[in-house]
């Protein structure tokens, strides 16, 4: 089964390295757990994370993410039986 994640980031608010940041953080927390990950340029504040296509976190809403908070909302669609360790609360 594909699991992709897309990190859709502004590139006139320059936050290509956030997003790229935020992606090196979910390839090594689920590196064979994903078949995809995806950065998609964007315009007007836009910084979205979507697992298979659904929304998980959009930085208009809930405000930048912390990587712990997303790799929760990741684990929890691609592998719910997978421990983070001490990110887990």
């Amino acid at each position: 089964m594909t699991q992709r994640v897309q990190i859709e980031y502004c590139t006139q608010c320059r936050w290509l390295p956030r997003a790229a940041w935020l992606a090196q953080e979910l390839l090594t927390t689920f590196e064979t757990e994903l078949t995809e990950l995806c950065l998609k340029p964007g315009t007007g504040g836009v910084f979205v994370v979507r697992v298979n296509d659904e929304v998980v976190w959009d930085r208009r809403v809930q405000g930048f993410p912390e990587p712990t908070a997303v790799k929760q909302l990741v684990r929890d669609r691609v592998a719910p039986e997978k421990s983070l360790g001490h990110s887990d609360k």
